[in-house]
């Protein structure tokens, strides 16, 4: 390996700790991931993945047609209380321990 460089960067928090979690299920830690990206870049000399924008967008009346849809949906749902939501949150989060 030639000359070392410190490469330092901002990010978000939580950006940065779910990309932790992610290297670290794949048995590698941040530092490794950004140099295996930056090795890919120089093989491909380029982004190693596609970088485009989408191909369709929405004008102002289909977004809000779209919301409209969504709170129509939104206010056919049944009515919980405050220990409903709690008792889903709750089975939810022992589902997941669970899964682990």
């Amino acid at each position: 390996m030639g000359d070392q460089v410190l490469n330092q960067f901002r990010s978000d928090k939580t950006l940065r700790d779910d990309c932790v979690a992610i290297y670290e299920a794949l048995g590698m830690d941040l530092n490794t991931a950004f140099r295996m990206f930056m090795e890919r870049t120089r093989m491909v000399r380029g982004l190693p993945f596609p970088a485009v924008l989408p191909s369709t967008t929405l004008t102002r009346s289909e977004a809000r047609d779209a919301i409209d849809a969504l709170r129509r949906e939104a206010s056919d749902m049944p009515e919980m209380t405050l220990e409903e939501i709690n008792e889903e949150i709750r089975a939810s989060r022992t589902e997941r321990r669970a899964n682990k």
